[in-house]
């Protein structure tokens, strides 16, 4: 996906998030995150979309830390949100091709641009989905090739990171599979898991212990821990494993 087909889809995601937690109300749990309610959902997802926006528009080449959400509830957190993330937008629209600043991911991107674009992309599409469980309903779909993209972010980027905690004390190989990717072939991973880093190639060589797989939305929400996994074949230890260990 292209830098401008993420910009597109954090627009569109943002959008439906805000109107979600409006339906809501900041007051509503949250399911898919037990632990929130849709006014820490509206908190947290701001405050992200403004760390990223310091980067995007005064290209800061070192890290920052993430501020928090305001004082703020009901419609004026909403209305603050939908703000954060109108300028986020916009600042990423503006950024020149060639913006130079810190990123957090060893996985190779085409330039800081694109990494800021796809992450937010990213983050704000997992976390409309969970401001929709909040509203009930059937939630929006998340496209396949965003899905696929997702997936690959998470694996080759969030889990290439030392901070991963996803570990084995003994070798162990986890397939990953999406099923039926939009040019009809399946998307294909497998993690080689140690007690360092998890180890992740777009290919599917080798025996692996186990496999999870399904269709690439239900996948990406799936390893994002927001659904079960459609399917999980061999050791289900390992799905086990991931759900346990793999949160961000």
């Amino acid at each position: 996906m292209e830098t401008a087909d993420f910009l597109q889809t954090l627009d569109r995601e943002g959008r439906l998030l805000a109107a979600a937690a409006e339906r809501a109300g900041t007051e509503a749990k949250v399911p898919s995150c037990p632990q929130w309610q849709v006014r820490d959902l509206l908190r947290h997802t701001g405050a992200v979309h403004e760390w990223a926006t310091g980067y995007a528009a005064e290209g800061h080449t070192a890290h920052r830390p993430i501020g928090d959400g305001p004082d703020l509830d009901g419609d004026e957190l909403v209305a603050w949100y939908r703000d954060s993330h109108h300028r986020l937008v916009d600042a990423l629209a503006a950024a020149p091709p060639d913006l130079e600043c810190w990123t957090f991911h060893p996985a190779p991107n085409p330039s800081p641009l694109h990494f800021w674009t796809r992450r937010q992309a990213h983050e704000t599409t997992v976390h409309r989905h969970d401001a929709e469980s909040a509203r009930g309903g059937t939630p929006s779909p998340v496209g396949t090739d965003l899905a696929v993209d997702g997936i690959d972010e998470l694996l080759r980027g969030f889990h290439a990171r030392k901070r991963s905690r996803v570990r084995s004390e003994a070798p162990r190989v986890l397939r990953v599979r999406a099923v039926g990717a939009d040019d009809g072939a399946d998307a294909v991973w497998t993690v080689r898991l140690s007690d360092g880093p998890p180890v992740t190639m777009c290919d599917a060589s080798g025996e692996a212990a186990a496999e999870l797989a399904g269709p690439a939305d239900q996948l990406y929400l799936a390893l994002w821990n927001r659904v079960p996994v459609p399917s999980v074949t061999g050791d289900a230890s390992l799905a086990t494993l991931w759900r346990e260990t793999s949160g961000i």
